[in-house]
């Protein structure tokens, strides 16, 4: 449809396929952003120009961040996102519009003044733009005798974006759930200063950011004198491809639970990255494709700190390494991991872990320990490396143990090392 001060028109449309079409988002904000995922869901090659755009925003949902030449020469479609500033104030003009390829649509939801709308209309007569969506306009309203809006392939709607008595509820409410949420510290979708992710994907990886931040927790707490943590990489095992793997939610928690147990600072997604550069504490990433149904977005997620003595030499990998690896089972995050040892306890309350002989009596011995003290056990799990051989007991307890409790623990005979850990 096409809008008149006072009248609608219908607008003559022409069907164009989207598959394997190119689209260029110029301007890589929320709004940006959101039309990317879209479009790509709609099988199109998403690229976008934004000079302030973080790469990794980019890259975790497969687009290409390009230059602004780049963008105009390469685009089937261009959708406008950007403010109206001085610099890109008809940032789309006779040059510009002589780069693109013929036969472009382009789509502009972001403010008039970034088009030169007489330029624009000579575009459209030259067949360089084949069609232009328009809800914004230099003039608002624009004139009844405008050549743009009177254009047979121009679409033109009203901008009433936020403007309508729902859009205002709406907003009133999200602010209001988001206030609530980041007081109760919760996760945030519309934080404009913490990584953008949508609600539906956030509410997917909760269970698994909770599993992220207890996994730096127990590494760093296994680290002897807990502190000198230079480096932790971390590696998520997925069957999801790279693109549909958005790990900076967990990253930052990680970095929470790495940092938290051994400083005075208070860790959020906003300040993680930089208060870990600000540390010198490298976080390394890797992903690691797994074969089978995507339908988790993770199926573990092990992290590794290197150059360190550990408390606990079982957490010692074989290539010399604090490792602890964890899964979410029935959206309950689990230690599965500690070094090489094959472990399965819930990361609720606190952990226990000892190394001991395989031998038969020691989890009654040490459960006798804890129930004396009324200490409740929740979940006990042994991983050995064979029968009567080495192993490691993980013992989840509701109630911190008595120093005095954790010693009998330790004077059990079979048992060689333990380590008390908080979550």
């Amino acid at each position: 449809m096409i809008w008149l001060p006072g009248k609608w028109l219908r607008s003559k449309y022409v069907g164009v396929s989207l598959v394997s079409k190119t689209l260029a988002v110029m301007g890589f904000g929320k709004v940006g952003s959101e039309v990317a995922r879209r479009a790509k869901g709609l099988g199109m090659h998403v690229i976008a120009h934004d000079p302030y755009a973080p790469a990794d925003r980019a890259r975790a949902i497969g687009v290409q961040l390009v230059s602004f030449d780049e963008a105009l020469a390469s685009a089937d479609f261009i959708s406008l996102h950007m403010p109206l500033t001085p610099a890109t104030k008809k940032i789309l003009n006779d040059e510009t519009f002589a780069k693109m390829k013929k036969g472009v649509r382009i789509v502009n939801v972001a403010r008039g003044g970034v088009i030169d709308e007489e330029a624009l209309v000579r575009a459209l007569d030259a067949g360089i733009v084949a069609q232009a969506a328009l809800d914004v306009f230099t003039e608002e309203p624009p004139p009844k005798d405008s050549k743009l809006i009177q254009h047979e392939n121009v679409t033109a709607t009203p901008h009433l974006g936020a403007s309508t008595t729902e859009a205002q509820e709406g907003v009133a409410i999200e602010v209001a759930e988001a206030v609530v949420g980041a007081l109760k510290g919760e996760l945030s979708a519309t934080a404009v200063n913490a990584p953008m992710v949508p609600a539906e994907v956030l509410s997917e990886l909760k269970p698994y950011v909770v599993l992220a931040e207890k996994l730096g927790r127990l590494a760093v707490q296994l680290v002897a004198g807990g502190s000198g943590v230079k480096s932790v990489k971390v590696s998520y095992g997925s069957a999801r491809a790279p693109d549909d793997l958005d790990t900076r939610l967990l990253r930052a928690m990680i970095t929470k639970g790495v940092i938290e147990p051994i400083s005075s600072v208070f860790i959020n997604l906003v300040n993680a990255d930089f208060t870990a550069k600000q540390r010198g504490l490298q976080i390394s990433e890797e992903r690691i494709l797994l074969d089978g149904s995507p339908e988790s977005p993770v199926e573990f997620i092990q992290v590794q700190i290197a150059n360190v003595e550990s408390k606990f030499a079982s957490a010692i990998s074989d290539s010399g390494e604090i490792r602890v690896e964890g899964r979410v089972k029935d959206g309950v995050p689990h230690l599965t991991k500690v070094g090489s040892f094959e472990v399965d306890v819930s990361l609720e309350g606190s952990i226990i872990l000892c190394s001991q002989v395989d031998q038969p009596g020691m989890i009654g011995k040490v459960g006798s320990v804890l129930g004396e003290e009324n200490v409740n056990v929740s979940f006990m799990s042994v991983g050995r490396i064979a029968p009567r051989k080495q192993a490691v007991m993980a013992i989840g307890v509701d109630e911190q143990p008595s120093k005095e409790s954790l010693k009998r623990i330790g004077e059990i005979p079979a048992i060689q090392e333990f380590v008390y850990l908080r979550l």
